[in-house]
């Protein structure tokens, strides 16, 4: 028996500091928390790692093109819906629920203007719209962009961001965008002119299968995920581990299939230096 009875407790409720949503982001490559307006001051890379986080097309577009001379291409575009594909959702539903998410009319923006003063036709997909996934519109905005660049005898650059490949809602249409793709970059590099593909983070399946694959010279964002089909499909398949690295960006440069991995911050100043280089060359 206590000497002095059985003590009292006073419960004291304190209230945690309540911090607004969407300040901070976790790194994925360290985990490191890092405050939002640093990493868009950063370019979304991370500052302690140098992991590259995806970055939308629009940023993109503006990250590479001297300030206002960028002319986009078919900005009204619209995908059809030629099965009249149905699921958990359907392919309309699906089109306007990422449309209201990303801004964007489709998976890429297309268009013309300034690179260091250097005039160039520039493509980029996002990840964000369909994984990236190419369709009918996609590839139709492309194809007409590297018609405009061979028709103008100019440089093309291509920025693949792509989670995925032939887009399935439209079946055999999206397949053949593949082709079509390859076949106008055939007829531009058949003009003596240069295509720089660039691949970021990830880069993969039919968008690596056609035109990401096909530049003259690739450049590549360290670390970025490229292929066909992902590492985990492949260890299962061919019941195999696979090497360390294996689809990021450093191992396939090692192996000759990447020429230059560029950080985030200097692909502007690299591409405009390539493009100085081929034109005096005569490429």
């Amino acid at each position: 028996m206590s000497l002095f009875g059985k003590p009292k407790y006073t419960v004291v409720k304190i209230k945690k500091k309540e911090m607004p949503d969407g300040l901070w982001t976790k790194c994925e490559e360290c985990f490191e928390t890092l405050y939002n307006k640093t990493l868009e001051e950063n370019l979304r890379v991370c500052p302690k790692c140098n992991y590259h986080f995806t970055l939308d097309a629009v940023s993109r577009v503006n990250l590479l093109m001297d300030k206002d001379t960028f002319k986009e291409f078919d900005a009204d575009m619209l995908a059809a819906d030629p099965l009249e594909f149905k699921g958990p959702k359907t392919y309309i539903e699906k089109l306007d629920q990422d449309k209201k998410a990303t801004n964007l009319k489709d998976a890429v923006i297309t268009g013309e203007g300034l690179i260091n003063g250097h005039r160039a036709v520039l493509a980029v997909t996002d990840s964000r719209f369909i994984m990236g996934s190419m369709g009918s519109v996609v590839g139709e905005k492309i194809t007409r962009a590297v018609e405009f660049a061979t028709a103008g005898r100019l440089p093309v650059i291509i920025v693949s961001g792509s989670g995925g490949g032939a887009r399935m809602y439209e079946g055999v249409l999206s397949l053949m965008q593949m082709a079509k793709t390859s076949a106008a970059l055939a007829y531009h590099h058949r003009g003596g002119l240069p295509y720089l593909s660039v691949l970021t983070n990830p880069t993969m399946a039919g968008i690596m299968a056609s035109f990401a694959a096909l530049g003259d010279i690739t450049l590549a964002e360290p670390k970025a995920l490229i292929g066909f089909t992902g590492p985990r499909v492949i260890e299962q398949t061919i019941r195999q581990k696979l090497p360390p690295g294996f689809q990021r960006s450093e191992f396939l440069q090692e192996h000759g299939m990447i020429d230059i991995i560029v950080n985030r911050k200097n692909m502007k100043n690299t591409i405009s230096l390539l493009l100085d280089y081929l034109a005096n060359k005569g490429v």
